[in-house]
């Protein structure tokens, strides 16, 4: 009897212990599951980085196994591209995900960023998430002065150097060990965006730097519409190895995450701003001045080792951050959000993401009197590219001002500034091709002369834009075809240049070095000429 009632205490215990356990897994299962983990978010954007300069592109003379490494774990895309062929518009239409013609003065080069267009960085700061860049964020411009506290992207981490570089062209920011800093910062279970907007490879670069670390100049992959020149192979080498620093510390940085047991839950996008530092490139919007790399992957989410040839629009990516971060209150955006295409939706993936992309161009640099920009816009389908020109009556690089004592200005790297063409990046290639125009008409044609109001490329058998074939007739009805979808789409989206005042973009400051061009020349104030009646002003 004894024993008996020890065995039932002892088993009465057992149940009480099992019931209180279960009640509380119940408690917990009423509580509902664990919010899923919000993902971190490393953005790499080097500077000047036109399609296909990536090794997972094919592209001889070039080694990018960070890149490649994004791409073969995700998606490599092969039809990327940029809102405009300059670096400010096109970071500020990355971060508002909007077309330039949509941000007034943000939309032009080197001018203010309006405070009222919000960013999609701000927007995951107020759902918890950390932010910071390292190397250049938006830029060149002024946000203090348009009621910004911090640069558009986010607080800066610039302070780690390196102590050596291989060049004199390269900068001495130690990205990685910012991104270090950064990531040591940060609470452990708090979400990331990250900002890597590497320097390079915009110019000036050590010339010969490239064959100097043993680059091979026939392996230069020279664009058709540059001359297949030594000097021109040698200065596309010096430019390849610029593409491989950046990419290196891509690589720690993802090495670093690894080892933090952080990679599984961090999408990684790794592309470039805008075109090639070279004539009929950047500050184009021909294929080389808007078509860029792009390699998006997210370990624990996306499947791998996928290509998509889809037309895709960087002002597509905020949308796809606060979509894929559960940011619920968005602002209107003009971007697509790419979630189906990073992990795709069954019923949706005979779908094409975009019929077509549009780009367009402002103002570059001081370039004619006046600060006159050169006004384009253009429309790419997955065949043709379509350019209108707004203005064909100026020169599309510039004014072929010969250089005075007066608007020099300092020059890296080089003996002197090339006369002339500012819109084009000082380089030994561009100085190559005015002294040596005689020799290579064709090219310093597509450089530098005026261009007539339409042009129209047949993509694939052009992908270089050598050959307009607007006023070919057999290409008639698809220039009437494009040009109306284009006047069409910038119609809905309010460009003042289908809407009769475009000429307001030329009444935006400039804030960086301006020349001593006749007409409007202050550095930072609004040109009277152009002001528009009722425009308000920045202070």
């Amino acid at each position: 009897m004894k024993n008996y009632t020890k065995q039932w205490v002892t088993v009465s215990i057992y149940l009480i212990f099992i019931s209180i356990s279960l009640l509380g897994c119940k408690a917990k299962n009423e509580t509902g599951p664990e919010p899923e983990q919000k993902p971190n978010i490393l953005f790499a954007i080097a500077d000047d980085q036109s399609f296909p300069y990536a090794s997972a592109y094919g592209t001889s003379g070039i080694k990018t196994p960070s890149f490649d490494k994004v791409a073969q774990d995700g998606i490599l895309f092969t039809n990327a591209f940029v809102a405009a062929p300059q670096c400010s518009p096109s970071r500020a239409a990355i971060l508002t995900g909007k077309n330039i013609w949509q941000i007034e003065e943000a939309g032009t080069h080197a001018s203010y960023f309006p405070k009222k267009y919000p960013v999609f960085t701000d927007l995951l700061a107020s759902v918890g998430y950390r932010i910071g860049f390292t190397g250049k964020p938006w830029g060149p411009g002024n946000w203090k002065d348009a009621g910004w506290l911090q640069n558009p992207v986010g607080p800066e981490f610039n302070d780690k150097k390196m102590s050596s570089v291989p060049t004199t062209g390269i900068q001495s920011k130690d990205y990685y060990g910012n991104f270090v800093a950064f990531f040591q910062q940060k609470e452990k279970e708090q979400p990331f965006f990250f900002w890597y907007g590497g320097h390079e490879p915009h110019r000036t670069y050590e010339e010969g730097s490239g064959v100097k670390a043993g680059k091979i100049l026939e392996e230069s992959a020279v664009p058709a519409f540059l001359p297949d020149h030594e000097l021109i192979k040698s200065d596309v080498a010096d430019y390849a190895l610029e593409i491989e620093w950046f990419d290196s510390h891509l690589g720690k940085m993802i090495q670093y995450l690894e080892e933090q047991g952080e990679l599984e839950n961090t999408i990684i996008v790794v592309t470039a701003d805008n075109g090639m530092p070279f004539p009929s490139a950047k500050a184009n919007l021909q294929e080389y001045g808007t078509h860029v790399p792009l390699a998006i992957c997210w370990p624990s989410k996306m499947k791998g080792n996928r290509v998509v040839k889809d037309l895709v629009a960087l002002i597509d990516l905020a949308p796809t951050f606060l979509e894929l971060a559960k940011v619920e209150e968005v602002p209107e955006m003009t971007g697509k959000s790419l979630s189906k295409l990073l992990i795709p939706v069954p019923e949706v993936q005979s779908k094409t993401h975009r019929e077509f992309v549009l780009t367009g161009r402002e103002r570059h640099t001081h370039a004619r009197p006046d600060n006159l920009g050169y006004p384009a816009r253009a429309i790419r389908t997955q065949d043709y590219l379509y350019v209108r020109n707004f203005k064909p009556d100026l020169w599309p690089a510039g004014d072929p001002e010969p250089i005075t004592a007066k608007n020099q200005l300092p020059s890296k790297g080089f003996k002197s500034l090339s006369p002339g063409f500012h819109d084009v990046d000082d380089s030994p290639s561009k100085l190559f091709l005015i002294e040596q125009q005689s020799n290579y008409p064709t090219e310093y044609n597509l450089a530098y002369e005026k261009r007539p109001s339409e042009q129209l490329y047949d993509i694939k058998k052009d992908p270089s834009c050598v050959n307009n074939v607007a006023e070919v007739p057999f290409y008639a009805e698809i220039r009437k075809e494009l040009r109306t979808k284009l006047d069409t789409e910038l119609n809905h989206q309010g460009d003042p240049w289908v809407l009769g005042f475009g000429d307001i973009f030329d009444s935006y400051p400039r804030m960086s070095t301006m020349r001593e061009f006749e007409g409007f020349h202050e550095r930072g104030e609004y040109n009277p000429a152009f002001i528009q009646k009722g425009q308000v002003k920045i202070e």
